[in-house]
């Protein structure tokens, strides 16, 4: 259910299409997330200065907040070629063995969800970032011996929504460590024209801010919202977006004015109507309403959390008096 979402943050085939032509390329034209954009300015002109790689970086956060984007205008400052693979695309040390003796002086290596590389292959990446050089066993039993290759110097980027998930070991071995925060409704409005003015599209100032609104603070969900009102602009008006069309393609696609789903509130109701308000264990959560809890924890929570209609608690998930509000539903109180 979770990828039919139009404010999942997950990654689909129509985000790879739609990014492309609106990511940034600069890290100027990059909005938001100012505290690490700020740091890694600073960072990225020492290195050009001292002619070196930078120095290994790992993002954190949420999906879709551009941790992916900002990997690739880390590239384009420091002028060299960017390489793209995620955690689980990595099965074996040969694979990523492929990857690091195919790389260029000074390259960036962008791997994706790391905090999914299996124990084998982040053994050999130790080697790498630290002497860039990595061991490979040829053969098998007694006649087994270690090669160790030299490696080009390179940048590490990698991205993980689990920070805690990621082993120690090669937590330490990362010099900038940036956590990315969800955006604001401001933020989101500047992202949401530039992509409007890249796609053609024209909307007044309260509908930007209505968009904006409903893109649980994420840039991939506020482009992906711009489009599919954009549809309703073409379908069912003019091509211009006003209040009236984005309402209209709001109440379509059942976003309220929070930015929750049918799933978001499924959520919140169960919990009300079933649990008293909670507090109630994730696991019978999942059951109930027929999710793996991963997909709970992953997708529907955090945004949630954020907006103060959920609390996680030692005993259990609880609804704040927000989430009673919003729903229209009487808090009744025991004596």
């Amino acid at each position: 259910m979770a990828d039919n979402m139009i404010t999942h943050s997950g990654y689909t085939d129509e985000d790879a299409e739609i990014e492309l032509s609106l990511r940034p390329k600069r890290i100027d034209d990059y909005i938001g997330q100012s505290a690490v954009k700020d740091n890694l300015s600073i960072f990225i002109e020492a290195a050009k200065m001292r002619c070196e790689p930078l120095d290994h970086v790992l993002f954190y956060g949420p999906p879709g907040l551009g941790k992916t984007t900002l990997a690739g205008i880390i590239a384009n400052e420091m002028d060299v070629n960017l390489r793209i693979t995620s955690g689980p695309a990595i099965g074996r040390a040969g694979d990523l063995a492929a990857i690091l003796t195919n790389l260029e002086e000074n390259d960036v290596l962008f791997i994706d969800e790391i905090h999914r590389l299996n124990r084998s292959v982040e053994e050999v990446l130790y080697s790498a970032m630290e002497d860039y050089a990595i061991d490979i066993v040829i053969g098998k039993g007694p006649s087994a011996r270690s090669l160790r290759l030299d490696i080009p110097h390179f940048t590490l980027i990698g991205a993980t929504t689990r920070a805690g998930s990621l082993s120690a070991p090669l937590r330490d071995r990362f010099g900038v460590i940036s956590k990315f925060e969800l955006y604001t409704d401001d933020e989101l409005v500047q992202i949401i024209k530039r992509s409007a003015g890249i796609l053609g599209v024209e909307a007044d100032e309260d509908a930007y801010y209505a968009m904006a609104a409903r893109s649980r603070g994420t840039p991939r969900v506020a482009n992906r919202v711009l489009k599919r009102v954009r549809d309703f602009s073409q379908v069912r008006g003019d091509g211009y977006i006003d209040m009236k069309t984005a309402e209209l393609a709001f109440e379509a696609l059942r976003i309220d004015s929070l930015g929750l789903e049918d799933l978001d509130r499924e959520i919140l109701r169960l919990i009300i109507e079933r649990f008293h308000g909670g507090p109630v264990g994730i696991d019978t959560i999942a059951a109930a309403l027929g999710e793996e809890r991963i997909t709970i924890e992953d997708v529907y929570e955090p945004y949630l959390i954020q907006k103060g209609l959920l609390n996680r608690t030692q005993k259990g998930r609880t609804v704040s008096d927000l989430a009673y509000s919003h729903l229209g539903i009487e808090r009744i109180t025991e004596d």
